[in-house]
């Protein structure tokens, strides 16, 4: 039986027996929503305001006490000064060899690891440990096997007549030195994440080609790398951010030196910051930001299209 609205209502509102009245319908709908509201308002509070000020304060030359709105003259600095924009280089430098590197490694041992090798449990204890130990323990460590006099390196090649080179301190070489300690501590994870999508590869695709004739390398060409494009995509976006964000294993080796050729973004955001120009210091979080994303989100989004393609 239905129940019509009183004749002098404007809007007649139908109510079926067995159905709740449209407010409390709304009210049932919304209820999930407040459990939302508290982490929604932890994360406004402590990311999207911040975000958002950041952008105003890299315009100004502020202290905790004053604000002057200065305009584009932080980032005129930034790009013009030529020790914060070899930051910028170094950045994207490190952000590419990096990713690059782990890439290639991650799915040659990934390949090696899931194949019938002799003690292959325990060479993928050996490839995985270094992601487990701290980015500033890795760090100390290799800083004293790096040292040009007393480390274990240099050491080593002069057992064999090599004079080492100063791995941290000759400033054509320790951006590089960093980058190598960077991939041997992440390659580990890039290894188990490819490991994870070639055990998931159906082996009838390797059977049907070996009747065919094919050999190993066109196995790998035309079944292994186009069905580990899932992995390869997660290895990529994973580390580019954290190329291009790292500052910890930068800053315990060498402090962005020796001067500054070894000096990224982060630290030259730190370093900034530590003498006071805040203002500068966050135009360059802005740039940093603007970098990763403008990176970042079309790489995704083209390798996102990609693979859906394939």
């Amino acid at each position: 039986m239905a129940t019509l609205a009183p004749p002098d209502s404007t809007e007649a509102v139908v109510t079926v027996p067995g159905q709740r009245p449209p407010r409390r319908r709304y009210a049932n709908a919304m209820y999930p929503h407040w459990f939302v509201l508290p982490g929604a308002a932890i994360f406004l509070v402590l990311f999207i305001a911040p975000t958002f000020a950041s952008f105003y304060y890299a315009f100004t030359r502020w202290t905790l006490f004053d604000v002057e709105f200065i305009g584009f003259d932080n980032f005129v600095t930034f790009f013009t000064d030529p020790q914060l924009s070899k930051g910028f280089v170094n950045t994207l430098i490190f952000g590419g060899l990096t990713s690059g590197l782990k890439i290639v490694l991650g799915l040659l041992i990934g390949v090696l690891l899931t194949s019938e090798i002799w003690a292959r449990g325990y060479l993928r204890a050996v490839i995985f440990f270094p992601v487990l130990v701290s980015t500033v323990g890795v760090g100390i460590t290799f800083q004293a096997l790096m040292d040009p006099y007393d480390g274990a390196i240099n050491q080593a090649l002069a057992w064999v007549g090599i004079d080492g080179p100063g791995w941290l301190t000759d400033p054509n070489l320790a951006l590089y030195s960093i980058i190598a300690v960077d991939v041997w501590r992440g390659v580990g994870l890039a290894a188990l994440i490819y490991m994870a999508g070639l055990v998931a590869i159906p082996q009838e695709y390797y059977e049907a080609a070996k009747v065919d004739g094919a050999s190993g390398w066109h196995r790998f060409w035309n079944i292994t790398l186009p069905l580990v494009r899932p992995a390869t995509t997660t290895v990529i976006i994973l580390s580019l951010i954290g190329g291009l964000r790292e500052f910890q294993l930068i800053w315990v080796m060498t402090g962005g030196g020796p001067g500054f050729a070894s000096d990224v973004l982060a630290s030259v955001i730190y370093k900034q910051y530590a003498y006071g120009f805040f203002g500068l210091s966050t135009a360059g979080n802005v740039v940093l930001f603007v970098v990763v994303s403008a990176i970042i989100l079309p790489l995704f989004w083209w390798l996102n299209r990609k693979q859906t393609d394939l």
